[in-house]
């Protein structure tokens, strides 16, 4: 009778601490860490789609990445042979890296479903358009990458955008005047 009511005061705690681990990974889970942005992607291009990738990476690529040492700002992505690829992405070597560091500007394979990789491919091979990275992020533990399907943005694009902040600026500023 003693060891029934020990084994279900057991079962309650484990109960009770799965409710609890359950809660902590859900919240884990919605926490996405931004490990490098590419602000200038905004400027430079009109961003339409957006898809998350995830990324191949070496050992010492993570530990670099996960400190933040990454420049987005020159790559892109591309498809070829049915692949998704990182082009031009600058992972700073690791600090604390032996020999076996890894090269800071490679191509690095990108992760995708085969029904993704086929619509990039037959988009990016229309005129104008290229694949972006507009950032690296942290999501459950796993690094990714989100690519944006984007057209480049002519300089008269650019002044028109510029024209739009500039007069929503002002209108703001106003407003505040007033009251």
């Amino acid at each position: 009778m003693v060891s029934a009511a020990r084994s279900d005061l057991t079962k309650a705690l484990t109960i009770e601490t799965l409710r609890m681990w359950r809660g902590k990974l859900q919240k884990q889970a919605s926490e996405i860490k931004v490990l490098a942005a590419n602000r200038q992607a905004g400027h430079n291009y009109l961003l339409l789609d957006r898809y998350e990738a995830g990324i191949v990476l070496t050992g010492t690529e993570v530990k670099a990445t996960r400190e933040g040492k990454v420049q987005l700002k020159d790559a892109y992505g591309e498809v070829h042979n049915g692949e998704a690829w990182l082009v031009n992405a600058h992972i700073s070597p690791y600090s604390h890296g032996n020999r076996m560091n890894h090269e800071p500007v490679r191509r690095r394979k990108l992760l995708l479903h085969r029904t993704e990789i086929d619509k990039l491919q037959g988009k990016t091979r229309e005129r104008g358009f290229t694949l972006i990275p507009t950032k690296i992020y942290l999501k459950t533990g796993r690094i990714k990458c989100e690519l944006a399907l984007a057209r480049a943005k002519r300089l008269y694009d650019k002044r028109e955008a510029e024209r739009a902040r500039t007069t929503e600026a002002e209108a703001r500023q106003a407003l505040r005047q007033r009251q």
